[in-house]
């Protein structure tokens, strides 16, 4: 009788075995087993031998190998001690090749970049901490060119959403891109199956940011101060936020051309432009 081929689970495991490592909860470990969720990745990201890209949390390299293949330079962060080594020695053949032994928090990403400012991103990043990576890289001196990065499908739907189904993540995502799903992803595309489906999201970047302020950091801290109530009237939201007095707020709103009645969710980013404007004018 023929022996029943490995499954891609468990080659994932026997390979974590062979080399006496198990998957870190505690690091968000859950590493991709589906060669066509592999492929999407590398078809969306358009790959060129002129690209320098960073990958976070690169795992066991089921991604990086491609990536490696395909782009002129590779530069992986990864936290994890032990798979920082298993992956420093399975490439260190390639030229093109680099891996940081890291937390992609606590780099400087502007002088991990310095040489190579024209970069994209390409990553299935450990979801426990989407939004500060997608953060990180969208507010960096030097921002990616492109990201194509796995996240939580909720995660995804968020950041992708539009007028009327608004938070946070969507707004700051969308000011500096436009982000779209590339395709839906079943938990059983990786080990440890997670509890939740997950999603491709290709990030846009826009030349310039599509509000014309003149501090975008202070722009978004006036978004989440708004958001930090979602499901009160923005006349309340935005008092609340920005410890005004309602009748203020509602003046503010009033002057900007945006019924107080409504949430902030609803805001358009033109609205959220001329709602700064009008903040500001005011001191």
């Amino acid at each position: 009788m023929s022996k029943k081929a490995a499954s891609p689970s468990d080659k994932i495991k026997g390979q974590l075995r062979s080399s006496g490592l198990r998957a870190r909860k505690s690091l968000g470990q859950n590493f991709l087993v589906d060669d066509d969720v592999r492929d999407s990745i590398i078809i969306a990201a358009e790959l060129s031998i002129s690209d320098t890209i960073i990958e976070v949390g690169p795992g066991l390299g089921v991604l990086t190998e491609e990536l490696i293949k395909k782009a002129g330079n590779v530069i992986a962060i990864e936290k994890d001690d032990q798979l920082y080594i298993k992956l420093r020695d399975k490439f260190n053949k390639y030229r093109n090749f680099q891996i940081v032994n890291s937390d992609i928090l606590e780099l400087n990403l502007d002088d991990l970049v310095k040489n190579n400012h024209d970069y994209k991103v390409v990553a299935n990043i450990p979801y426990y901490i989407t939004s500060p990576i997608l953060h990180l890289f969208i507010q960096a001196q030097f921002k990616p060119s492109l990201m194509v990065v796995m996240m939580q499908r909720e995660v995804a739907e968020a950041v992708t959403a539009s007028q009327g189904k608004m938070s946070y993540i969507s707004v700051s995502m969308q000011v500096y891109s436009r982000p779209e799903v590339i395709c839906r992803v079943p938990a059983s595309s990786f080990y440890p199956r997670p509890k939740v489906d997950s999603a491709i999201v290709k990030f846009n970047m826009l030349p310039e940011p599509a509000v014309s302020v003149d501090e975008i950091t202070q722009f978004l801290k006036v978004v989440q101060c708004c958001f930090a109530a979602p499901r009160k009237q923005l006349r309340n939201s935005l008092a609340l936020g920005l410890k005004l007095d309602t009748p203020v707020a509602k003046e503010i709103l009033d002057s900007a051309g945006i019924d107080y009645q409504r949430r902030a969710e609803t805001l358009s980013l033109r609205e959220w432009q001329a709602l700064y404007m009008r903040i500001m004018a005011r001191g």
